[in-house]
């Protein structure tokens, strides 16, 4: 069994999702706080890169998401059409 590479940034331990495309962090990020959430991230049509991973926030313990996208409009589009279930 392969274990997964994590990142640790100053704010997030983090776990890229295997489903990505892009295995790397982009200047845009969102935490979500739903570790078990499905987020299908082809259903938002972003229009550049983006990523998934699972996450800890650092700062606090909180055990979620972070969405990594490499244009700022596009993390308005996940901000404007997330809902979490």
């Amino acid at each position: 069994m392969a274990t997964a590479q994590g990142i640790t940034t100053a704010d997030y331990k983090l776990f890229p999702s295997p489903r990505n495309r892009h295995r790397m962090l982009f200047p845009h990020q969102v935490f979500v706080p739903y570790p078990y959430m499905l987020i299908d991230m082809e259903s938002y049509g972003f229009k550049g890169k983006y990523s998934l991973f699972a996450a800890c926030r650092l700062s606090d313990g909180k055990m979620g998401q972070v969405v990594s996208l490499e244009l700022p409009e596009d993390e308005v589009r996940f901000k404007a059409r997330f809902v979490p279930d």
